[in-house]
């Protein structure tokens, strides 16, 4: 494989769990910075389901965006490799997340 394209799709990959830490994060931390006020109002869903729908399409984005440009552009070959190696490197970062969550779990 092409170092370039496995150095992209880990750029692509470590940029959407950036992303995904910095949603996660206000969504645990949020109750802090908005208050602790428990009242129901229509707001909070249509806020959630905003939130889902942006960040779909920034990590669609990140995943798919430049693949996609390249499979247009002739670059077959290309765009899978990198999609492939922004997958990979999104699942050793899937694993990493997990591991560290069952080793804190026991601290």
């Amino acid at each position: 494989m092409n170092p370039f394209i496995a150095k992209l799709g880990a750029f692509h990959a470590l940029l959407t769990a950036a992303y995904i830490a910095c949603v996660s994060a206000l969504m645990f931390y949020g109750f802090r910075l908005f208050g602790t006020n428990t009242e129901d109002t229509i707001f909070a869903p249509i806020a959630m389901l905003l939130l889902f729908v942006t960040s779909a399409a920034i990590t669609g984005s990140l995943v798919l965006g430049r693949p996609i440009l390249w499979y247009l552009d002739g670059k077959k070959k290309e765009a899978v490799l990198l999609l492939g190696a922004t997958l990979a490197a999104l699942f050793c970062l899937t694993v990493l997340a997990f591991a560290v969550n069952l080793l804190l779990s026991y601290s």
